[in-house]
């Protein structure tokens, strides 16, 4: 009764540990930088736009393009960009 118990948390456990693994290509990422983000720039931007519909200014696409920012990018309309 006890090994089954155990046996249990143990599947549990890794389930768990599974579901918050990144995917290989995320894995990739995260292996060729040596930080979360490419910049204090970036880090803003980031947390600027953790919901669906995020603020994205000319300058930020300039920044990314000059920082060479990394990560899931982010798909935008033309008509979407903020001119300011």
């Amino acid at each position: 009764m006890i090994r089954r118990g155990r046996i249990g948390v143990m599947v549990m456990s890794l389930g768990a540990m599974a579901a918050g693994c990144a995917t290989p290509a995320e894995w990739t990422t995260w292996k060729g930088h040596p930080a979360h983000f490419a910049s204090g720039n970036h880090a803003m931007f980031s947390l600027r736009n953790t919901d669906q519909s995020g603020r994205v200014t000319r300058a930020d696409l300039d920044t990314a393009h000059n920082e060479s920012w990394w990560g899931k990018p982010l798909s935008i309309d033309q008509s979407q960009i903020i001119e300011r």
